[in-house]
């Protein structure tokens, strides 16, 4: 039997992978980095609003493969102004948490419906969506603990788990509105 039901789900497990090993790879220089960006460094600042911005436009390209229209596009700005919100009232840390761990998963949720899709028994795509980045979120805690400039904190734990729960909540509202839009008998 084979490891992945469709080519679309091993791609999207790759990224998966790619995500978890890009926040990972940054456990050392993440002090740095906030350190660099509050004390007003224009440089930092404008670098690491821009690697957050390709982030944020990795997660709206994918949206926008599903080419939303009608009650999907108020949705999908009423989803955008709540991470906008949020992303307004939170620290750096606390931002740099709701990207990373809300890209995360939004591949881990896709691959599982992928592999739901393709015929492969998955209970409950969404919860194990948001317990796999909970669990990847967890480790990064825990690696912090042998890096002498981190600080293992379970807030961080409570966020990625927040960034895992809004965005699995916010494609499931999408897909079920798109499912049912697409139900309705032309009128």
């Amino acid at each position: 039997m084979a490891l992945f039901v469709t080519a679309r789900e091993r791609r999207l497990w790759l990224w998966a992978l790619a995500a978890a090993v890009a926040i990972y790879s940054t456990l050392g220089l993440t002090g740095t980095l906030a350190r660099r960006t509050s004390e007003g460094d224009p440089l930092d600042v404008f670098l690491f609003f821009f690697v957050m911005g390709l982030l944020a436009l990795t997660v709206l390209a994918y949206g926008l493969q599903i080419r939303p229209r009608g009650v999907e596009i108020g949705v999908l700005l009423g989803i955008a102004v709540v991470y906008f919100m949020l992303f307004a009232r939170m620290t750096l840390a606390e931002r740099t948490h709701l990207i990373e761990y809300s890209v995360l998963a939004t591949f881990i949720r896709e691959a599982l419906w992928e592999r739901r899709n393709g015929g492969r028994r998955m209970p409950s795509p969404g919860l194990l969506a948001i317990l796999t980045t909970t669990l990847v979120g967890t480790v990064d805690e825990y690696l912090q603990v042998f890096i002498p400039s981190r600080v293992f904190d379970p807030i961080d734990i409570l966020f990625n788990f927040l960034a895992a729960v809004m965005t699995v909540a916010a494609l499931a509202t999408l897909s079920w509105i798109r499912r049912r839009t697409l139900s309705r008998p032309a009128g």
